[in-house]
């Protein structure tokens, strides 16, 4: 499908949330038009869930049982797996009510060695569709296929029976302009290599009137790595979306047949909020000192990740309210019966002022021997979404060379 090059913003402009609100306040002399706090970063696809398990319970899976694409969630999960090996594959349309071929895809594979160890990798690959670049008199010139792609690797380990570990590394690849386009812009693809830290805390419980319980906490920081840059001219860098998700999980057997679950999860960029930038005597441009804006509220942005990493818990130019705003709250249920079948159903929330993606999410999940089928389905709330009422699904095999007895759901 040939769409025009300014297709190609729109697609940027709805994976980075920017169908925000007014802002928390608003001063004529600092404030844009619209009062716009969203935060924006280079390479929106690695926060996009990958997977129809998740996207059925609201993007929740920090503290979830493990499974095949807990790469994206948790790596330390990992470690608690009970299946010897597996492999997952997904899809994911996007703006699917727009366009037919933007989307994503991946693929991901674990392995357990020993009881306490795991390994695993994926590939998320994002494809923009076609883009034909057009000159200023409106005439083609060129097709191109914008595309993105993430490769990790991650390793996992059990510190003791219920405590777990892991670190993963991630190479990202980002080529919004392929060949430079036209060859008018000096674009070139950015790059750059990140890596996870996470750990997974699983308690098995006595509940009594149930056949057992566990509760599972999470925390995953994920995406810490270096900024992108398109152009080789450019001093401008943007930060990839570095991201703190934390969240517990209580899961019950209610008998031999049948388990329920619910779980939360909060979720924060850790990057720096943008500032207020003081507006010159016009109050429709930038006031400049020093070739630089001047910030009237807010921390100065243009800080190394690791600074932005700590800075991003206190730089909100209107404070603790607004980095309150920044958290982003999913709550979600899941019910399996007999271990073939689940249904599943989750709500995820974002402030008015941090982009306003509010939506409720539906699944249900099959398992059959080593074959397994996820799917789902979102519902916006308040805004569109660029997932709405399309349906995600997701493959997966696990398989298992020791004979031993499995609690219900164990691995989903």
């Amino acid at each position: 499908m040939k769409i025009r090059l300014s297709f190609l913003f729109l697609c940027a402009l709805a994976m980075t949330s920017s169908y925000g609100q007014t802002g928390a306040s608003s001063d004529s002399r600092t404030e844009q038009s619209d009062g716009s706090r969203v935060i924006s970063t280079a390479v929106p696809f690695l926060t996009i869930a990958p997977d129809a398990r998740a996207g059925g319970m609201g993007n929740v899976g920090v503290a979830t049982t493990p499974d095949a694409y807990s790469m994206f969630w948790n790596p330390a999960k990992y470690a608690f797996i009970d299946k010897t090996f597996g492999f997952g594959i997904g899809y994911v349309p996007w703006l699917r009510q727009l366009v037919n071929d933007i989307g994503l895809y991946s693929v991901v594979g674990y392995g357990k060695i020993g009881d306490k160890q795991a390994i695993a990798g994926s590939l998320r690959f994002f494809s923009m569709g076609e883009v034909q670049f057009t000159n200023d008199y409106g005439e083609n010139t060129i097709l191109v296929k914008p595309n993105e792609f993430a490769l990790d690797a991650t390793y996992a380990r059990k510190f003791s029976r219920e405590f777990s570990g892991a670190v993963a590394g991630r190479f990202v690849y980002s080529n919004l302009i392929p060949g430079g386009g036209d060859g008018t812009t000096q674009a070139r693809p950015g790059t750059s290599v990140a890596a996870d830290v996470a750990i997974y805390y699983h308690h098995e419980m006595e509940v009594k009137g149930i056949s057992g319980a566990s509760i599972d906490f999470g925390l995953n920081i994920s995406n810490i790595g270096s900024k992108m840059s398109y152009s080789s001219s450019s001093i401008v860098r943007d930060f990839i979306p570095t991201t703190l998700r934390l969240g517990p999980s209580f899961t019950m057997d209610i008998d031999d047949y049948n388990r329920f679950s619910i779980s939360l999860d909060l979720s924060k960029l850790l990057v720096p909020t943008p500032p207020v930038y003081l507006k010159d005597h016009t109050g429709s441009s930038d006031s400049i000192k020093d070739n630089k804006k001047v910030i009237y509220k807010g921390k100065n942005p243009d800080v190394s990740p690791v600074m932005g990493m700590i800075q991003s818990f206190y730089d909100a130019p209107y404070g603790f309210k607004e980095e309150m705003q920044e958290i982003n709250i999913a709550l979600a249920a899941e019910y399996w019966y007999n271990k073939l079948f689940s249904v599943r159903a989750g709500y995820f929330y974002e402030s008015v002022y941090k982009g306003d993606r509010q939506f409720f999410t539906l699944g249900a999940g099959l398992r059959y021997n080593v074959f397994g089928l996820d799917f789902s389905y979102l519902i916006p709330i308040r805004s569109n979404n660029p997932l709405q009422h399309t349906l995600q699904f997701t493959l997966l095999f696990n398989f298992d060379n020791t004979k031993k007895p499995e609690k219900a759901g164990a691995t989903n």
